[in-house]
């Protein structure tokens, strides 16, 4: 892995932290010190791959760019960008798994969404945080949200914002199973 320093119109590609921190020393406005120098080291041995900028004075920066290219020209033409991890790479969490679970049966739902209210005195919409919750059958707790979604969206103002699926505002319980 190569790295890519710049500041203003000085940058330079280099293949070591040694030679980046041996530029950055080169340059007069930067002021080089050990702690800078340690966590310029620590970037560099970290897992990050997203660049990382320091900064020099107010509204002033010098940037580190981790990358495959072995040439400025490659850098600059973008052909070495760091892909991340591909699909076979990624897991999937245990909440999204427990999400699309196929168990037909009793289920929970709560939702915590923002409905829109008008207020009585002036006319005005306002939101307001309602809690909800719902038992109904269902095939999985996806299943699950998408019909207490229904439900609301016929009942409440269009308006109204429903939290995302996988986000802390919906929860879910299997309760057991039914016929059908």
């Amino acid at each position: 892995m190569n790295l890519y320093l710049r500041y203003f119109d000085k940058e330079i590609l280099v293949d070591n932290v040694d030679d980046a921190i041996s530029f950055l020393y080169g340059i007069g406005e930067i002021e080089m010190n050990p702690v800078l120098e340690n966590d310029i080291r620590n970037y560099v041995d970290s897992d990050v791959y997203y660049p990382k900028r320091y900064k020099v004075r107010p509204r002033v920066y010098f940037i580190i760019i981790k990358t495959e290219a072995a040439t400025m020209q490659d850098f600059k033409e973008k052909r070495a960008l760091h892909s991340g991890p591909t699909n076979t790479d990624r897991t999937v969490s245990p909440m999204i798994a427990q999400l699309n679970e196929e168990n037909y049966g009793w289920y929970e739902g709560v939702l915590d969404f923002k409905r829109v209210l008008q207020i009585p005195t002036t006319g005005k919409f306002q939101y307001k945080d309602t809690h909800f919750v719902a038992r109904c059958k269902a095939h999985s707790g996806l299943d699950c949200y998408n019909r207490i979604v229904e439900y609301l969206r016929e009942r409440v103002d269009a308006r109204s914002q429903f939290p995302s699926v996988k986000g802390k505002n919906y929860r879910f319980s299997f309760l057991g199973t039914c016929k059908e």
